[in-house]
């Protein structure tokens, strides 16, 4: 497995945590650390969130030394204010990097004018990718989505290699795709071969296999995994291992994925995070996939607080 330098920073390895709004909160960051990831991001956070000092989006960021290094994913449109943004959140978390997503399809905000309703603007992501890397003393990355036409997509890359990024992540579907339909590996494939800053594939990343593949065909510097990883940080290290060795380790049993789940639970306690709805969610992502799970996650869903949801996974070791 190769290791990634993005800017001044040389990881141990070329396997990204993808941002993930609702997901890569610290205890799930530290999880997938612990498995193998070489780099995580926190969840995507508003610029302008951050400029009104909106105390959730400034939390967004909070970091401990057990998982870095770590980058803060923004989003926004007015240069100013995502720089501005940026220098604050490098001077109250030293994260290692800051992305700015210009790929994020959500309704809620490309309505802004935000995320990959940026790639309509090329000339706007410049600006904002020069500000950023004129004013922080870490390496500016971004995340695209392709458009239908590829020598507009690789202009765009182009425009975020010569504004001063350090790394770019492709995702390959477009806007409308959203995460439905196929990931465009050719036009990965093309804007690698076309630049000189290292490019992150990113979508159809779902076990060992897929992630070889896409490596392999790509040949890009690196890979973002995303919803494969959700209550499933052990990928990571199925991933790298395969990719050492050749050899498909086997699935976690069934003690160590709610062994991890209950991990998740802790450290949700130990950094001030722990609430009914997250545990909720995060107990039907940790159980997905399990022998006879539909009963189990049926009655999960009509719990009413996490100690009916701790006895209900206790009684699966029981079992």
């Amino acid at each position: 497995m190769n290791s990634l330098v993005i800017g001044q920073l040389r990881l141990d390895g070329n396997l990204i945590l993808a941002p993930m709004s609702g997901v890569t909160n610290l205890p799930s960051r530290l999880l997938c650390k612990k498995y193998g990831a070489s780099l995580v991001y926190s969840e995507m956070t508003s610029s302008e969130a951050i400029i009104r000092q909106n105390p959730k989006s400034i939390e967004r960021g909070s970091t401990c030394e057990g998982e870095r290094p770590m980058g803060i994913q923004l989003m926004g449109s007015v240069p100013a204010n995502l720089t501005a943004s940026a220098l604050f959140l490098q001077e109250r978390y030293r994260p290692e990097l800051i992305d700015v997503n210009f790929g994020c399809p959500a309704q809620s905000v490309i309505k802004n004018g935000c995320g990959s309703e940026l790639l309509k603007k090329p000339e706007l992501i410049g600006e904002i990718l020069k500000s950023l890397s004129d004013s922080l003393d870490i390496p500016v990355t971004a995340k695209i989505r392709i458009l239908g036409d590829f020598d507009e997509t690789l202009r765009i890359a182009r425009i975020i290699e010569k504004s001063g990024a350090d790394a770019i992540t492709v995702h390959g579907r477009t806007q409308k795709q959203g995460y439905s339909g196929k990931c465009n590996l050719d036009f990965i494939k093309k804007i690698k071969s076309e630049l000189s800053i290292p490019v992150i594939a990113n979508g159809d990343v779902c076990d060992e296999k897929t992630a070889k593949q896409i490596i392999e065909y790509t040949n890009c510097d690196g890979l973002m995994i995303g919803r494969a990883a959700i209550g499933n940080p052990f990928i990571f290290t199925k991933i790298s291992h395969f990719l050492k060795t050749g050899e498909i380790l086997p699935p976690q049993e069934i003690e160590d994925r709610l062994a991890d789940f209950f991990d998740y639970m802790e450290l949700c306690r130990k950094y001030g995070m722990l609430t009914y709805n997250d545990i909720k969610r995060n107990a039907q992502w940790f159980t997905k996939g399990m022998e006879n799970v539909k009963p189990i996650r049926v009655k999960i869903n009509k719990t009413e607080d996490i100690d009916s949801i701790i006895g209900i996974l206790k009684d699966i070791l029981r079992s």
